[in-house]
C-alpha cells in the first residue's frame, strides 16, 4: 500500500512537470508574438473605419503611461539628443490627457454658457519614438518660460493612417513625427501625446507674438520650433482634400464643435491659437486648408474655459 502511494506521487509529478515544462514556453511565445499579432490585426483592419478598434490593438504595444513632468534641460550634443520618451509600468488613461478635476472656469475669457456636447474620446498614445520631454531650458542652459500655444493642423490622409503612423516606433529621427490629439471627421477625439510631452508637430517653426519672436532649440540636429510650449490639434482632411491644393470642401460641423470644445479646457486664450501655415519657416505647410476661423471662434465663446488640459510643466 505504502509503494502504490508513492508510485501515484511520483507519476503526479511527473504529470506536473510535464505539465509546466509545455507551459512555460507557451507562455513565453505568446509574450513574444504580441508585436507579430498586433501587426497580423493591423493588416486584418487597414480598411476598417472603426478609430476606438485600430488605437486598442495598437495599444497592446504602446499601454504604459510616459513618465510625468519635464525634463530640466535636453542633452547638449550626439549621439542620440532625442531619446525615446520614458515609460511607466502604469497603463495609460484618460486623466493623463484631460484630467476633469482642474476644472476651474476663467469667467474673463467665455460667456460661460453651458453646452450639452460631450465629444467621443480616443486613447491612441504615440510609440515612445514619436514624442519626447518638454523643457525648462533650451539647448544653450538658457531658461524658458514661454505661456502655451495652440497650433492647428490638418491630416491630409485619413485618421486611420495617423494612428497607425504615429503608432509604430522610427528609429530615424526624421521619420518621427505626432500631434496631441486629433479630431475625425465624425468629432471623436483622438489622444496620441499627454499635454505635459513635446508632440513633434511642427520642425523649424516660430511663433510671433507681442513679445516677438518665440522658438526654442531642444535637439542639435534640428533648428528651433515651437514644439517646447505647443499643444499642436490636427483635423481629419476630407475626402476631396486628399492632395496638395489650396482649398477643399471644409471640416465637418461636429470637427469644430469638438475643436471648440477641446480648446476651452485649455484656457490658451485667442492671441496665442494659431496654425501650422503661420507659425511654419520652411514655406512648405499650408494646414489647415478651408478653415473657418470665424465659426471656430463663435462655437469657443459658448464654452466655459477650463485647465482640464494643462500644457507643459509648473517649474
Amino acid at each position: 500500500m505504502h509503494i502504490k502511494r508513492l508510485v501515484a506521487i511520483a507519476l503526479f509529478l511527473v504529470t506536473l512537470a510535464g505539465l509546466l515544462m509545455f507551459a512555460e514556453p507557451a507562455k513565453t511565445k505568446a509574450i513574444a508574438d504580441v508585436k507579430a499579432d498586433v501587426k497580423y490585426m493591423q493588416t486584418r483592419l487597414k480598411n476598417t473605419q472603426d478609430l476606438s478598434l485600430i488605437a486598442q490593438v495598437n495599444q497592446q504595444i504602446n499601454q504604459f503611461a510616459p513618465v510625468q513632468g519635464c525634463e530640466v534641460q535636453p542633452p547638449a550634443s550626439p549621439p542620440d539628443p532625442s531619446l525615446p520618451a520614458a515609460l511607466t509600468s502604469q497603463p495609460i488613461t484618460l486623466d493623463r490627457f484631460r484630467n476633469p478635476t482642474n476644472s476651474s472656469i476663467n469667467n474673463a475669457t467665455s460667456t460661460t454658457k453651458k453646452l450639452d456636447y460631450t465629444p467621443k474620446e480616443i486613447i491612441a498614445l504615440a510609440a515612445a519614438s514619436n514624442y519626447g520631454e518638454r523643457y525648462f531650458k533650451d539647448l544653450s542652459g538658457k531658461p524658458v518660460n514661454n505661456a502655451p500655444i495652440i497650433v492647428l493642423h490638418e491630416t491630409v490622409a485619413p485618421s486611420t493612417s495617423v494612428i497607425n503612423y504615429f503608432q509604430s516606433f522610427q528609429e530615424n529621427e526624421d521619420n518621427q513625427a505626432s500631434y496631441h490629439t486629433l479630431i475625425a471627421l465624425d468629432g471623436s477625439i483622438v489622444y496620441f501625446v499627454p499635454p505635459d510631452k513635446r508632440a513633434f508637430g511642427a520642425g523649424n517653426s516660430i511663433f510671433i507674438s507681442s513679445s516677438g519672436q518665440e522658438a526654442i532649440q531642444t535637439n542639435p540636429r534640428y533648428p528651433s520650433s515651437v514644439n517646447n510650449f505647443a499643444y499642436h490639434i490636427s483635423l481629419e482632411t476630407p475626402e476631396d482634400g486628399m492632395h496638395n491644393d489650396y482649398t477643399h470642401s471644409g471640416y465637418t460641423d461636429a470637427q469644430y464643435q469638438s475643436l471648440a470644445w477641446l480648446v476651452a479646457k485649455t484656457d490658451v486664450p485667442l492671441a496665442r491659437i494659431t496654425t501650422h501655415q503661420i507659425v511654419d519657416r520652411s514655406g512648405s505647410r499650408i494646414d489647415p486648408r478651408s478653415f473657418n476661423y470665424n465659426l471656430f471662434q463663435k462655437l469657443l465663446s459658448d464654452y466655459p474655459r477650463t485647465k482640464e488640459i494643462e500644457i507643459g510643466c509648473k517649474p
